[in-house]
């Protein structure tokens, strides 16, 4: 199977993209829930927190596509 060198760097960048745009979400979810807690609201800032888990979980999977994406590469140059 021939990969496209060109196509899949592209689609590494857009992944690699997506994952900080899940990371800066859940840095701005983490920093809501920190003021919460410093504001004496540690229950918000707890159910805040919990809204992290989500955009981790995607960026995780970017993760693995980009992982996977670049040993097909590899394999193929």
């Amino acid at each position: 199977m021939d990969i496209d060198t060109t196509a899949a760097q592209q689609a590494i960048g857009a992944m690699l993209a997506a994952i900080q745009v899940r990371l800066e979400e859940a840095t701005r979810i983490a920093r809501a829930a920190t003021a919460c807690a410093q504001a004496d609201s540690v229950n918000e800032g707890v159910t805040l927190a919990l809204d992290i888990e989500q955009p981790i979980y995607e960026a995780g999977r970017l993760l693995d596509a980009v992982s996977f994406v670049h040993g097909l590469v590899d394999r193929h140059a």
